[in-house]
């Protein structure tokens, strides 16, 4: 599996010092004030979609897992990122709520590294530092189908730079993450999103609020089914 340069570099910043302050400076305050989208909008997107039986593809810190309304009392929650800093760091969290997670190291450009299916999978402020166009990056979505079961449900959020209200501190927090290859989402816009969801799920809602889309989306299309291609 050849990852491209691209994609590792919008991996590279989660190290473990920005990740003591991801919480207060990613999740407090740009999701409030950058992207006017509150971190309680997150949250609730986890409790009302996760499962006992969920993937987690660019957990960041864990916050959210670690304070998620599981539906049942030991969850099975595994974590899918480029970067390990992430994975050990909400591996941590989720062991004091006595969760033992399964880790990989891995792309979403690629088949995931996982050989099962989940009732839930999630990938929250993922997709504005996966590198390319909806074109290229929903390739993302086809391979998070083919994680998900029949009846379940992926859900997430991402940053746009079109088709969603911005402001000129938005507008200059997005260019300088742009500059900085931490994001690359200078193309994404509304419509693209759901046209790339909608080719790897039947049934998609897409709301937005602020410069975010949230999402979810279930009856995952199979790429090995008929009319379907593999990328």
């Amino acid at each position: 599996m050849e990852i491209s340069q691209a994609e590792l570099d919008g991996a590279r910043p989660y190290s473990p010092t920005m990740l003591r302050v991801y919480d207060l400076y990613v999740l407090g305050f740009n999701n409030r004030f950058v992207w006017r989208c509150p971190t309680k909008h997150l949250r609730r997107l986890y409790d009302g979609n996760i499962s006992g039986d969920h993937l987690d593809i660019g957990p960041g810190t864990g916050w959210q897992l670690s304070h998620a309304k599981y539906p049942v009392a030991d969850p099975k929650v595994t974590l899918v990122d480029l970067n390990q800093h992430p994975m050990e760091m909400t591996a941590h969290r989720l062991r004091k709520r006595g969760i033992e997670p399964a880790s990989h190291v891995g792309s979403v450009l690629h088949p995931l590294p996982v050989d099962r299916q989940y009732d839930s999978v999630a990938a929250s402020l993922l997709m504005h530092c996966v590198p390319g166009n909806w074109d290229s990056k929903g390739i993302a979505f086809r391979h998070i189908a083919d994680a998900t079961t029949d009846d379940g449900v992926f859900f997430g959020v991402t940053a746009l730079s079109h088709g969603v209200p911005s402001t000129a501190l938005s507008r200059a927090t997005s260019r300088n993450f742009q500059r900085r290859n931490g994001f690359h989402n200078q193309d994404d816009d509304l419509t693209g999103l759901v046209d790339a969801l909608e080719r790897a799920f039947a049934a998609v809602e897409v709301n937005t609020i602020g410069s975010f889309a949230l999402w979810t989306a279930r009856r995952p299309r199979r790429t090995d089914q008929p009319g379907t291609t593999d990328g």
